[in-house]
């Protein structure tokens, strides 16, 4: 495709966004430019969601982005159609959770903003793996003219033969997702509804399933729960919306699950590339080897 001929891709609403040419001037949801960042593509800034400061973007999504680089246009309220075309972008990469609905931004927000501009959605929800997730990105880098290295991919090869090779050891160390919310409470992930949990299963780690119950995501128990699991590995979310580890020090069952358990940082809303990945498996598996 050269720079005149008309851009065009397919997106996760089975809808096709088209432009007069090949866009430059990439606006995106913070988990989405950090993915491409990966792939070469330096987004002209990014959004966060309602979760996140409308000041500051969440370094936990960010990924290897150059933030003094990249402009932040905000978060939740704080954005609206002028907002998010200021920076005159020429295309915006948005993801969703499910039915199309656009992750991060009102509803009404968002059918505005595509009467301005094209909006390219990448479904990240659980219904996709992340090896599915991962090559829609990556679909779309190479429509806008770049391509992750092939190193990166071995660098996932090698990440998930060492994780599965330690996982497959005699202990089958425990290992439990959840997201600290506050002094007296967890939320507990459910593997199945994560894809970067299930591929972590799919590799043979032995990832604790909560019990049944409300919450289809999470299950939200007491720290003293959390701790009945006996865990030897933790992935705790990092995320500005989850309690900071720092602030769990007053907690007693916090802190018998830390004298026994290794912390790893997890981020549920990953970067869908190969080298954010392997490097998040090389994490897994330092903490299951140690």
């Amino acid at each position: 495709m050269n720079e005149q001929s008309v851009w065009q891709f397919s997106d996760d609403r089975g809808q096709l966004t088209s432009a007069e040419r090949r866009p430059t001037r990439v606006l995106a949801y913070v988990q989405a430019g950090a993915t491409l960042w990966d792939h070469g593509i330096r987004p002209s800034a990014v959004f966060g969601s309602g979760h996140d400061d409308p000041a500051v973007p969440d370094t936990a999504k960010t990924g290897s982005l150059p933030l003094a680089e990249v402009a932040y246009a905000g978060a939740g309220a704080a954005l609206d159609v002028e907002t998010l075309l200021s920076g005159e972008p020429d295309l915006v990469v948005a993801v969703s959770y499910g039915g199309g609905q656009v992750y991060g931004l009102a509803p009404e927000t968002a059918k505005h903003l595509e009467e301005h501009v094209p909006v390219v959605v990448i479904d990240v929800g659980q219904a996709r793996t992340l090896a599915e997730i991962g090559e829609r990105f990556a679909r779309l880098a190479r429509s806008l003219g770049a391509e992750e290295p092939t190193s990166a991919a071995r660098e996932l090869d090698a990440a998930r033969d060492r994780l599965r090779a330690l996982a497959a050891g005699p202990d089958g160390a425990r290992v439990l997702a959840l997201s600290p919310a506050g002094q007296h409470q967890a939320h507990l992930a459910r593997p199945r509804m994560w894809p970067e949990l299930r591929v972590l299963a799919e590799l043979g780690v032995n990832l604790v399933e909560p019990a049944e119950g409300p919450g289809a995501n999470w299950s939200t128990v007491g720290w003293a729960e959390a701790g009945a699991l006996r865990p030897a590995v933790v992935l705790a979310d990092i995320r500005v919306n989850a309690t900071p580890l720092g602030e769990l020090r007053t907690s007693e069952a916090w802190a018998a699950i830390e004298r026994t358990a290794r912390v790893v940082p997890w981020n549920p809303e990953p970067v869908c590339s190969a080298r954010a990945h392997a490097r998040f498996l090389a994490l897994v598996a330092d903490a299951l080897e140690a």
